[in-house]
């Protein structure tokens, strides 16, 4: 039905943080009714870098199921819900990676007039988190997309904080994400499996 969307959820997690709240924005999108792909990108550090760190090394091997993202993810989605920690207030270089392979996805205005929206996770309070997501978004202006937030459209915002998407902080890795980023993760995904659909049907007719 011209209603229904694909929500594909492209993140990077090296220990497994941005993951969890990966996991919490396919399982919203599929409460909202969308049909849903988990997709992480190709990791680019070295091995000895991922066996020097046991969380990082525990997480591989946890998620060694989890398809790689490849650009068909992106022309068969009706929304794109992208997730990383933040790099010195930036996307991972793993998650820029893959974004810049789709150049000619881009050319061929493949990208255009679909739902974005994103959640990022930090080792600090106040390390970036805004500003991550901002510099994300900028990607989607050039390719036409749409980007959806959660704003303020939820009483649970104004605890979470950040109109922007959703976010935590995770003391360099100690800590999970809590109900609040949890939630503040599955709000931004239904919103954007919302406007999809909307956007969805309108230009079906």
């Amino acid at each position: 039905m011209a209603g229904q969307v694909n929500v594909a959820v492209i993140y990077y997690s090296a220990t497994g943080i941005t993951y969890q709240m990966a996991q919490a924005a396919c399982e919203a999108a599929g409460e909202a009714g969308a049909e849903v792909r988990l997709r992480k990108v190709r990791e680019l550090a070295p091995d000895e870098a991922i066996r020097s760190n046991s969380g990082w090394e525990a997480h591989r091997l946890e998620t060694q199921n989890v398809p790689e993202a490849q650009p068909d993810d992106l022309t068969w989605a009706d929304v794109v819900i992208f997730g990383s920690p933040t790099r010195y207030g930036l996307i991972a270089a793993q998650l820029k990676q893959f974004i810049d392979t789709t150049g000619p996805l881009w050319a061929q205005g493949a990208l255009a007039n679909k739902v974005y929206s994103a959640f990022t996770s930090t080792a600090t309070s106040h390390g970036g988190q805004e500003a991550t997501l901002l510099s994300l978004f900028t990607v989607v202006y050039h390719w036409g997309g749409l980007v959806v937030t959660p704003g303020y459209t939820d009483p649970s915002q104004f605890v979470a904080g950040n109109p922007y998407g959703a976010s935590h902080t995770s003391n360099n890795g100690e800590i999970a994400p809590d109900h609040i980023a949890l939630a503040a993760t599955a709000l931004t995904a239904k919103r954007a499996v919302q406007v999809g659909a909307a956007l969805k049907r309108g230009l079906a007719g």
